[in-house]
């Protein structure tokens, strides 16, 4: 992935929101012929004996499926707002423009679970999903047995030990205070993209710049 020093986020806290605001993941691998597989899919992280667990579910028999049980390596991608950036907001625009996003790749080992862990997947991710709404009746818990017997045979359970964290918040952290600054204001007067990317170089605008604090 794009691997710069300043374009990190060192926060496990705002890794761990980040990935809990954009939990529909790109999860990807490969087969034991080494193609290429990848599905998107809901997926929540917890802490368990100091492991990070990314939890879901996917149909069974797919082609990522079959790779997935051959192969138990897989990355799975959390993206979430990217923005144009353009050169000519910076003090000096003889230099390339850019794009500002971020993305956490998270490797790790996935593993397919019995029935009894499927439904507390299932019941979690209905949850979640539902804002914890008691009246909703998509609640796992609410629906007919003979329903969700025939529903969970066609589903797998899985659980991916996270073996490494990757994230990249590149949000113009390499510029100077004049350029930074121009950027959130051009780009809050883009799309809802732009304003949001803006909203998070704000949020950061001490951290970048900690020795302008006391001007």
């Amino acid at each position: 992935m794009y691997d710069l020093p300043y374009h990190k986020e060192k926060d496990e806290q705002a890794v761990k929101a980040f990935i809990d605001q954009h939990p529909f993941a790109f999860l990807t691998g490969c087969d034991a012929g080494n193609r290429p597989v990848a599905t998107q899919v809901p997926v929540f992280i917890e802490e368990r004996d100091g492991r990070k667990i990314l939890s879901g579910h996917i149909m069974k028999n797919t082609d990522h499926h079959q790779a997935f049980l051959q192969n138990e390596n897989v990355l799975a991608v959390f993206t979430g707002r990217h923005t144009y950036v353009s050169a000519t907001w910076y003090s000096n625009p003889h230099t390339a423009s850019t794009w500002n996003f971020m993305s956490v790749h998270a490797r790790g080992v996935i593993r397919f679970l019995e029935e009894a862990a499927l439904e507390e997947i299932l019941r979690k991710t209905t949850l979640h999903f539902e804002n914890y709404n008691p009246e909703s009746t998509t609640i796992f818990d609410n629906l007919p047995r003979t329903y969700t017997e025939r529903l969970m045979k066609a589903i797998a359970g899985f659980e991916i030990e996270v073996t490494g964290l990757d994230t990249v918040f590149k949000l113009s952290q390499d510029r100077d205070a004049e350029s930074y600054r121009n950027i959130i204001e051009k780009l809050n007067e883009q799309g809802e993209d732009g304003r949001v990317i803006a909203a998070e170089m704000e949020k950061r605008t001490n951290q970048v710049f900690p020795d302008q604090l006391d001007r």
